[in-house]
């Protein structure tokens, strides 16, 4: 699923999860490399032209298709109003808006969630006299950050599970270690977009409040979860004293973030902000994109959860009839409109066989990257967007055994 910057591998794609190679093993790494950028390129480009997609995801688009996103503008910004200069304006309108969507007293944009993340939990360090934070060895930070949290934000991680699971209460009222702050990634992406129950996470949060912690929540999928804890967005916020959202992940922006809190939480946070050199001049594209998102995208979501249920119970439904002697769809009833399908081969088999079948049929029912997850054992992400809801059941189930067709064919 990735690694640190230091213990870092090259994905059977060519994605990057980490450092440079030895210097021996450069160019078989080179080799590997390059033939993952050209299978990438073929997937994008059979995802692209295909009829028939569980997911168009805009920043895979050509960049024509992204700038038309910002026709829309006018409908949720009065494009008569002067530009944003260094947050103001438009950005200030969408820091409204978030607020106003997970009832904080305010919240601030940031260009992206890492900078977000790190500011918002090292003004939490200056308050709580500690820089120690409690958080799951599978999230974002220690997985894809390059440990930033310790070479740039003087912040000390501490790790209260590393199990592709969410942390229960009994793990974090036990921790061995004191900690000033518990973030929680909503859901835990690298297990599988993952997310406790209801009554879950209200303990783990009373645990941690046990303990005298602040609990920050890494939202940035936090968009969709309201189907699974049947709450609205301001009261699974109203559990954490800071949350991060993201802009792009679920609602198809152009990038952005935003850290919402208590207002003078926030405030200190435009200041490292400005530090950090996150004050830009302008971000009216990237405003605009999240406004939109907001308008089009949020109210859809529990829709898009709902269906990936259907589709992952065929897909699970049409590996199996297709004789796969193993397959796990993880989650088994998906959490978000996001989840994993796990299969007994080699990564690179799958993602050959998966790009192949997109080429010839225009169907992509496997659009993403395959990771290896043990000898013989790889693991893919779906992702189930408005695309999605042209398929139906049989039609999932279709192209799975038409993917495990061609894959047995393949030996």
């Amino acid at each position: 699923m990735g690694d640190t910057a230091e213990n870092g591998t090259t994905t059977q794609d060519g994605r990057r999860t980490g450092a440079k190679p030895v210097p021996d093993q450069e160019p078989a790494q080179g080799a590997d490399q390059e033939r993952g950028r050209k299978l990438r390129e073929r997937r994008i480009a059979a995802w692209r032209s295909a009829p028939r997609v569980l997911a168009r995801l805009g920043f895979l688009g050509p960049l024509r298709e992204r700038l038309a996103l910002l026709e829309a503008a006018g409908s949720v910004y009065d494009l008569d109003e002067t530009a944003d200069l260094y947050g103001n304006g438009v950005v200030e309108a969408l820091e409204e808006r978030v607020a106003g969507l997970l009832g904080t007293e305010a919240a601030a944009f940031f260009p992206t969630g890492t900078m977000a993340q790190q500011v918002a939990l090292r003004c939490w360090a200056g308050r709580t006299g500690s820089p120690v934070v409690a958080l799951h060895g599978l999230s974002h930070p220690e997985v894809h950050e390059r440990n930033a949290f310790s070479r740039v934000g003087g912040l000390r991680p501490v790790r209260v599970t590393s199990e592709p699971r969410m942390p229960t209460a009994a793990e974090v009222r036990d921790f061995d270690e004191p900690f000033g702050a518990l973030m929680l990634e909503l859901p835990l992406r690298d297990a599988g977009f993952v997310l406790p129950t209801w009554e879950e996470l209200t303990a783990v949060v009373d645990a941690a409040r046990d303990r005298e912690a602040v609990v920050h929540f890494d939202g940035a999928r936090l968009w969709e979860c309201t189907t699974h804890f049947g709450r609205p967005l301001e009261e699974i916020a109203a559990l954490a004293d800071s949350v991060y959202v993201s802009f792009y992940k679920s609602l198809d922006g152009f990038g952005g973030a935003a850290l919402a809190g208590p207002a003078t939480l926030v405030e200190e946070a435009r200041a490292w902000r400005h530090r950090y050199g996150g004050n830009v001049f302008q971000q009216f594209p990237t405003a605009l994109s999240a406004l939109i998102g907001l308008e089009r995208e949020l109210p859809r979501l529990p829709e898009y959860v709902t269906h990936a249920r259907v589709v992952a119970a065929a897909l699970r439904e049409g590996l199996a009839a297709a004789g796969v002697p193993w397959a796990r769809v993880h989650p088994e009833v998906p959490h978000t409109h996001d989840f994993q399908v796990w299969l007994p081969y080699d990564a690179g088999v799958l993602a050959e066989t998966a790009v192949r079948a997109a080429e010839e049929t225009g169907t992509v029912l496997f659009a993403n990257h395959w990771e290896p997850g043990g000898p013989g054992l790889a693991f893919t992400e779906v992702y189930v967007r408005a695309a999605a809801l042209e398929w139906t059941a049989e039609d999932v189930r279709a192209a799975a055994s038409d993917f495990v067709r061609r894959l047995t064919a393949d030996g």
